[in-house]
């Protein structure tokens, strides 16, 4: 006789939380740890006024692979800046509690111990592939865990309302831009 269950092999719902608890806490102590060895300090990079020194090595190697597509090539550094620009803008208008939320997650991404076993990029920001850098994305919004889909939608929306917040963008996506008054 054929086996017609509907029962489907792999996690129970008791095992996917377990994974989610585990995963919330590994998330919440690598940001403890972040912040207690001083990996985030608070203080602006130069010309910044919320983005750290550590989190644009992260973002300058993210932000190219996020736009591809949308910039020309010849275009994409200038691209890069503004887009940091409006994000620095809207991370610095955000309310306290979003703005160390986001910074825990840029700590998390920032400190070698959690950065490898989370995204797959073991090495440095600065180092890692277009590929690396997809393969990372695409982990995250594909996770069986919560907490790294949200990371993951939060990354996203973040630098494309950075990035489509520029009149530069507006074309390639055929917006002409608002009425003018």
């Amino acid at each position: 006789m054929t086996d017609t269950s509907l029962s489907a092999p792999g996690l129970s719902r008791r095992g996917v939380l377990k994974i989610g608890l585990l995963g919330g806490a590994f998330l919440a102590t690598a940001g403890v740890t972040a912040t207690l060895s001083g990996c985030s300090d608070s203080a602006p990079a130069g010309g910044m006024k919320a983005l750290r020194a550590s989190d644009l090595p992260f973002l300058r190697a993210l932000i190219p692979v996020m736009l591809t597509g949308a910039v020309a090539a010849e275009h994409m550094a200038e691209a890069v800046q503004g887009t940091l620009a409006g994000l620095d803008h809207t991370l610095d208008h955000l309310s306290p509690e979003m703005l160390k939320l986001t910074r825990q997650l840029f700590d998390v991404l920032a400190l070698p111990v959690t950065r490898g076993p989370l995204t797959g990029v073991w090495g440095s920001w600065e180092k890692a592939s277009a590929d690396d850098l997809r393969h990372f994305l695409q982990r995250w919004e594909n996770s069986s865990l919560g907490l790294l889909k949200m990371g993951h939608g939060s990354l996203l929306q973040l630098v494309m309302m950075a990035w489509y917040g520029r009149p530069e963008s507006w074309a390639h996506c055929g917006y002409p831009g608002p009425p003018k008054i």
